[in-house]
């Protein structure tokens, strides 16, 4: 298909929202976010919403993907303004996150983030580095992006999210006692990353 998206209202909202820090770790000033810029936020949602991904190139559909999925992150965090961690944000008090929530409905079938992160993503690209690139709303996690994902620049952003990630003690580093210590991430997806844990 010769159909392509428009993701340039994310990239408004990320160059006013987003700030890089010396410590390396992206930060999302959700305190900026004025009426206008959630109402930004919530039109860009639904203009994704209303588009038929299937019937997309796989060149748009994974930028389309991943820009949605760290753009309804954003909005969750924004709807819980009291709540400190991601993992309190949801809807049925006995799940673990927001991660299961009905968040919006793409082609007549109701979407959480672990649809697009577990059953449309990962199987359907079988690319390690998509877990560098999808935003958690917690500092131990990859960076969000200061720039909105494209057909174009999206193969660049994966090999730099990688690298810049992989960089960052976040990822990896020795503790004081000499004990190699490695982020979270290669322990929830090990499948992902390795057969096994094998040096």
């Amino acid at each position: 298909s010769p159909a392509t998206v428009d993701h340039q209202s994310w990239q408004q909202l990320l160059d006013r929202h987003v700030v890089r820090n010396a410590d390396g770790i992206n930060r999302v000033r959700y305190q900026s976010f004025t009426a206008r810029d959630t109402s930004q936020l919530n039109a860009y949602i639904d203009h994704l919403a209303a588009i038929t991904p299937t019937a997309l190139s796989r060149e748009q559909q994974l930028p389309y993907w991943i820009n949605l999925y760290n753009a309804l992150t954003v909005r969750v965090v924004l709807q819980h303004p009291t709540k400190d961690s991601i993992r309190d944000m949801k809807s049925r008090l006995f799940s673990l996150g927001p991660w299961d929530d009905e968040l919006l409905t793409i082609e007549n079938q109701a979407v959480t983030l672990n649809d697009i992160e577990h059953r449309i993503l990962r199987p359907i690209w079988q690319d390690l580095r998509l877990h560098y690139v999808l935003n958690c709303a917690s500092l131990g996690c990859p960076n969000l992006s200061t720039t909105a994902y494209t057909a174009n620049n999206t193969p660049r952003q994966l090999h730099d999210a990688e690298e810049i990630f992989l960089r960052h003690a976040r990822a990896i580093h020795f503790t004081d006692a000499g004990k190699l210590k490695l982020s979270s991430l290669f322990d929830w997806y090990q499948t992902d990353f390795g057969a096994d844990t094998a040096a």
